[in-house]
């Protein structure tokens, strides 16, 4: 089992920045992937960064070259670093981690945390 909770979300003007954490505890050395998700009101939710457990990164082209998905040194936390935010940035944001355990495959959820970009 991997738990997963976010923090850091919160309501800044145009242009700004935030910082999302995700701790993660538990079974966190089967985690392989971590990711980055969020969800706007009446739309989908959608990816928006990933991390292996090689640090190789993806990210989704509305955010490529504003958002930077890092962990940090002991591997427990997920980071977010969200900059030049517009208001289509706005939505709740959410960790999730890719786990093996075993022979299977599990994914985790964290609870969210909501990010309000407006003047």
């Amino acid at each position: 089992q991997v738990q997963l909770v976010e923090s850091g979300g919160g309501l800044v003007q145009p242009g700004g920045s935030l910082r999302l954490s995700c701790a993660a505890s538990g079974s966190i050395f089967s985690i392989y992937a971590m990711n980055w998700y969020r969800q706007a009101p009446g739309k989908e939710r959608e990816l928006v960064a990933t991390i292996t457990s090689g640090d190789s990164t993806n990210y989704a082209d509305s955010v490529k070259g504003r958002f930077t998905v890092s962990r940090g040194n002991a591997r427990n936390t997920l980071f977010l670093e969200m900059n030049s935010l517009k208001p289509e940035d706005t939505a709740v944001y959410y960790c999730n981690a890719l786990a093996s355990l075993g022979r299977g495959t599990y994914e985790y959820w964290g609870q969210g945390t909501q990010v309000t970009v407006s003047s």
